[in-house]
């Protein structure tokens, strides 16, 4: 079983769900590797948190996954195609990219990059859907309603978790899914990067730096 975060250890889902979780999620053919299953909880914690894009569940291709929402290894060529259209929006936002898919240095920037299910059967996508991983995404966007933050909502999967968002001064965008079923319906053109930065440096906050690691 894989190391609960912890900072966010005192999350109720950890004591009434994880353990059946857990053992609904053992073996090698889940996805992502356990020891990567809570990597962004653990990369970001709730007091470094100032933006949360939100996914709906890991890449289902054995290498791709490893734990952050869109994110995967460095090494992954071609890119996942909705990673590729958040890059396409990024151009055109930003001006550039960055090189490779791995998203870790968002996370520790404070950009919590979480999906709304931690683990997936290799090629089956959204397998584990029902397994009871929501409770912990609403767990943990009420957790992130104690203060202004950006949520990034992307697709109406997670345009259904909105109600567990608290408060009325947090930045809320929400636009369509980056998969190419969807990107050219509200996606494209939607400039969430710059978005999320403006209302950062409004508050007198450091913008995220969305496309270069250092």
């Amino acid at each position: 079983m894989p190391a609960i975060p912890a900072a966010w250890a005192d999350l109720p889902f950890f004591a009434t769900d994880y353990p059946a979780i857990a053992e609904a999620t053992a073996g090698d053919d889940v996805l992502p590797p356990a020891a990567q299953r809570f990597a962004a909880l653990e990369l970001t914690p709730p007091e470094d948190t100032r933006v949360v894009i939100l996914g709906q569940d890991p890449y289902p291709t054995p290498g791709h996954a490893h734990g952050l929402a869109f994110s995967v290894e460095p090494d992954v060529r071609p890119l996942p195609r909705s990673l590729t259209n958040i890059y396409k929006e990024m151009v055109e936002d930003l001006g550039h990219a960055p090189q490779t898919g791995d998203l870790r240095f968002w996370a520790r920037q404070g950009v919590l990059l979480l999906n709304t299910a931690l683990s997936v059967p290799a090629g089956n996508a959204g397998g584990h859907a029902k397994l009871g991983w929501s409770r912990l995404t609403r767990q943990v966007l009420d957790r992130l309603s104690d203060r202004p933050r950006a949520f990034v909502l992307w697709g109406g999967h997670a345009q259904g978790f909105r109600d567990a968002i608290r408060g009325q001064d947090h930045l809320i965008l929400a636009s369509a899914h980056p998969s190419p079923l969807s990107a050219r319906r509200g996606f494209f053109g939607s400039r969430p990067f710059s978005s999320v930065n403006n209302w950062l440096t409004s508050r007198g906050d450091t913008p995220i730096n969305w496309t270069d690691p250092t």
